[in-house]
């Protein structure tokens, strides 16, 4: 049996559950139902909702959130915190060697043609440097626990990640609902973030914008599966949110239009791909980013978050090495570890994961959201015989992990009347921010539910949901 969080693999419960077991067991019958469907009537009203890729039926949907939140008490949090700073430092230190000196490759620590070959390696970075010299300004990176010893790296988001809008609003949403259970439990606060998230973009800033820079969010417009994100985080950042269309590059500077006239762009926190963000430079059939955009870039005028070329730190193969990069840019031992994978591109490795294809979590190297991966136990025979022949045709473009037994935590059950609970598997994604003055953990981050019984797939285009993530104080 799984993990649970709130009771441990003995049943009994753990300290830091323990109010919310007395809590949950001294509830009235239905109050959890009740408070649920207030919760989604909530975001049904503020327009919380994201498009579902491919979903011809219903072009936007509301995330499910559970009620039941799930706690990470202080000493756990403090290993945690740790970890992903040494891990976000050693990604900064690998995107700026391999578009520096590639001391890295030089050395054999990741094969150079791994990096130079990667869809997400951009050969127009190379000998480049952002402004403030840093690579990413907000990581979140995807957290599992298989057992009461600690959490594994299941992966890194380097590009552009989602998700810290529903932290922020589970969050404002649990307050409101069960302001009680505040008043009794020393939960860290979350909505510091955008104010270190704003800060972070500030010390970002190119050297000449002054002590107010311009700071905008940069969006794909309304279309978007995470609109609803880039429109909140521009509220609440208090910036103006853009699509490309507003902005216009003129003697290597970045503008924005505005009412008042033009003005000029210092930080842009964009949720575009680096292949739409210029077609002078990439895709010239976007209509999506900016003529010139790289250019200005390249001088050095503006800056961009997260910074160009830094999906290559994402793919799932270079995962594989991160323990290794962090030896090889930090001198320690990694304080988190990665869960167990096979490189497809090995020929050894590929005989077990081929062998093994029933038994195993099969990914695309470049592949999220849930999409483009086998899970043998769940698959049928046609299925797996169908990726047995995708591996073949092109093992580089997969990694194998054994099907992780996810932890559980208790979830609200909405199919029963009572308002019972059930256990669903979760995990966790922290956000993880970076600036000339260092690196700082949001304490908390974004837990996903696999709402299906028995599903270990957790991302909301696939049925997951969401939960309000408590740190403990003390």
């Amino acid at each position: 049996m799984a993990f649970d969080e709130m009771s441990g693999q003995g049943g009994e419960v753990r300290a830091s559950y323990g109010g919310v077991a007395r809590w949950l067991a001294e509830a009235p019958e239905g109050l959890l139902q009740a408070r649920s469907r207030q919760a989604e009537l909530f975001f049904r009203r503020m327009g919380i909702t994201f498009a579902v890729h491919g979903d011809a039926e219903s072009s936007e949907r509301l995330i499910p959130f559970d009620v039941v939140p799930r706690i990470i008490d202080a000493g756990e949090w403090a290993g945690l915190e740790a970890g992903l700073a040494q891990r976000v430092r050693a990604i900064n230190a690998f995107l700026a060697d391999i578009y520096g000196r590639q001391e890295c490759l030089k050395a054999g620590v990741v094969p150079e043609r791994l990096i130079l070959t990667n869809p997400g390696y951009v050969p127009e970075m190379q000998g480049r440097r952002p402004p403030r010299d840093v690579w990413v300004q907000i990581a979140g990176v995807d957290l599992v626990r298989t057992a009461d010893d600690g959490f594994l790296v299941l992966e890194d988001n380097c590009r552009t990640p989602s998700g810290v809008s529903y932290m922020l609003e589970n969050r404002e949403m649990m307050i409101r609902l069960f302001p009680d259970l505040f008043a009794d439990y020393p939960v860290r606060p979350v909505e510091t973030y955008c104010d270190m998230l704003l800060a972070a973009l500030r010390d970002c800033a190119p050297e000449g914008a002054g002590s107010d820079p311009t700071i905008v969010v940069m969006t794909p417009g309304p279309f978007n599966s995470a609109y609803y994100e880039h429109s909140f985080l521009a509220d609440k950042l208090g910036v103006e949110l853009v699509e490309g269309r507003d902005l216009f590059v003129d003697d290597g500077k970045v503008f924005m239009r505005t009412t008042r006239g033009r003005q000029q762009v210092d930080v842009i926190y964009r949720r575009i791909d680096d292949d739409f963000l210029d077609p002078l430079t990439f895709r010239p059939d976007s209509t999506l980013g900016v003529p010139g955009l790289m250019t200005a870039y390249h001088e050095g005028t503006v800056s961009l978050a997260n910074a160009v070329g830094t999906g290559v730190a994402d793919d799932k193969a270079v995962y594989t090495y991160m323990p290794e990069i962090i030896r090889f840019f930090t001198g320690e031992e990694p304080i988190l570890k990665n869960v167990p994978t096979w490189r497809c591109r090995e020929p050894e490795a590929l005989k077990v994961v081929l062998a093994r294809l029933d038994q195993l979590v099969v990914k695309e190297v470049g592949g999220s959201g849930g999409y483009g991966m086998l899970i043998g136990p769940a698959a049928t025979r046609a299925e797996i015989e169908a990726f047995r022949a995708r591996l073949i045709d092109d093992p580089e473009d997969f990694i194998a992990q054994p099907t992780l037994e996810l932890s559980t935590a208790p979830t609200l059950d909405k199919s029963d009347p009572a308002g019972g609970l059930c256990r669903r598997h979760v995990d966790l994604r922290p956000f993880v921010l970076s600036s000339p003055r260092g690196v700082t953990v949001a304490p908390g981050g974004l837990t996903r539910v696999a709402l299906k019984p028995g599903s270990l797939v957790v991302n909301s285009s696939q049925g997951g949901g969401t939960k309000d993530t408590w740190v403990l104080d003390r």
